[in-house]
Order: C-alpha cells, then structure tokens, then sequence
C-alpha cells in the first residue's frame, strides 16, 4: 500500500467558498500542502481575498462574489468554467452566523443565515454539478464536502436560532445530495466542526484556553486538525464515505457528559 497515494491531491483542483479565513482557510492551507495544482478561494470582501493570495502563492486565485444569492452562486460556477475544464474537489463552507434573543429574532438575521448556509450551498453545487461530473470517474470520484457544525447535531447554549436550523439542514441535506449525485461518480459528505478559532466563533477565538477545558480532548480545534480531515475526505483515503457526517469537535458530541459547556464564562 502506498501511503502518499492515499491521501495526497496531486494534481487536483479545488473551490473553496470562504477560503480567505477560518476553518475554510485552513483547508486551503491543507489541500496545498496535499499537493493541490490550484485552488480557487471566494469571499466577498475583496481585500480578505487579497491578503490569502499574498500569503499562499500564485496557486490560489480568488474570485469575488455573493453566494447568499442564485445569481451570485452561477456567477462563481461561470467564473471557475471560464477557467477550467473540470473541477475535482468543491469544499461549501461559505457561511455566516446571526444571534438574536428569541422574542425579537429579526426575519433579516434568519435569512441572511439561511440565504447562505444552505441556499447558496445548494445552488452552488447545482451550478457546479456538469463540472464536477466531467472530473469524476469510478476509480476517482470527485468530491463535494459540505462544512456543517456541531450546532446542527447538539443545541449550544447561545440564542442563534437560525444558525442552529441551518447547520442541521446542511447534515440532511448533504445526506440527500449525495444520494443524488453518487450515480455520477460525485461523493458528498460533511465536515460539522466545534471549537475553531475563527470570526464566527468568537468564544474560541478570543477564549481558546478557558474554551479548551470544557472539551473532553481539553483545547480547541487547530490548522491541523480541521486540514487532515478535510484532506482525508478529498482523497483516495475517503473514497468510501458518502453522505456522511463527520464531527471534528475534540469529543464535544460523542463523549461529553452532562453538565459540559463551551462557555468561556
């Protein structure tokens, strides 16, 4: 068995939505270290793209564009056909988060939230999919990889109705694209992420430590970790996980006990 064979992307193209920062932008650092030929990263602030480019090198190109909408999703898909012929690896983890008590949780938080968590991860792929479809083959499928959370396995403590209800569509839904696009070679699975330093968890951003003691494998998520798994369920190591979700969560799901919280208070 050759070990390098079994997990590299050599040679391979990947989108990453959201490749600019957070849990995106360590699997953008992870699939390079893979091997990846390129990688096309997307946000809609230009200057986050930017400064990702300046860090990683001229394999990563970034396009802009608003995924929370249809047309900002066939955009993106138009872009990356105008560049390539077939598209090995889509990585959806383009998201935002909306926290509101529930009394007065506005309809412009919920939409935003779901506009772009699952609405645009859906259209994205749609638009996508020929693509896709001229890379894959049975010996080496293509690969779409959903990033979910925790939050849509296990309710946290916080008032963010709508991110809650859209992680937990993006784990069914992966499941129901996936069902979908297996007949053409094209396997579908999903990351749902806990604590990761990033500007959508704030907590473990700013509180890593007193985060980190109330996890069962006791610190939050690093580069590292989030980039092995992501790399796993791009490559030939993956190749038999379909519809699957897979938490990265230092136990936070599996084998916390009662009473556990990840509130830095």
């Amino acid at each position: 068995m050759d070990l390098h064979s079994l997990f590299n992307l050599d040679g391979r193209t990947a989108l990453i939505t959201g490749g600019s920062r957070g849990v995106g932008k360590m699997i953008v650092e992870g699939y390079l270290a893979a091997g990846c030929k390129r990688i096309y990263i997307s946000a809609r602030k230009e200057d986050q793209i930017n400064a990702a480019i300046d860090e990683f090198g001229d394999k990563v190109v970034g396009i802009p564009s608003d995924l929370s909408k249809v047309e900002g999703c066939q955009f993106l898909a138009d872009q990356i056909v105008e560049r390539e012929q077939q598209l090995d690896i889509l990585v959806n983890n383009a998201g935002a988060a909306w926290g509101e008590e529930f009394a007065t949780h506005s309809e412009s938080g919920w939409d935003r939230t779901m506009d772009l968590n699952v609405k645009g991860l859906f259209y994205l792929t749609q638009a996508l999919h020929p693509l896709l479809k001229d890379s894959a083959s049975f010996e080496r499928p293509a690969k779409v990889i959903n990033i979910a959370s925790i939050d849509g396995i296990r309710i946290n403590p916080w008032q963010t109705y709508s991110y809650q209800a859209s992680k937990a569509a993006v784990i069914h839904l992966t499941r129901r694209v996936a069902a979908e696009l297996i007949k053409d070679n094209i396997q579908v699975t999903a990351i749902a992420p806990g604590a990761f330093q990033s500007d959508m968890n704030k907590a473990a951003r700013d509180h890593g430590e007193a985060v980190g003691k109330n996890i069962p494998f006791p610190r939050i998520g690093t580069t590292e970790d989030m980039a092995g798994l992501a790399i796993f369920l791009a490559s030939r190591a993956g190749d038999y996980m379909v519809g699957e979700t897979v938490a990265c969560d230092g136990g936070m799901v599996n084998a916390s006990l009662p009473g556990n919280s990840i509130d830095p208070d």
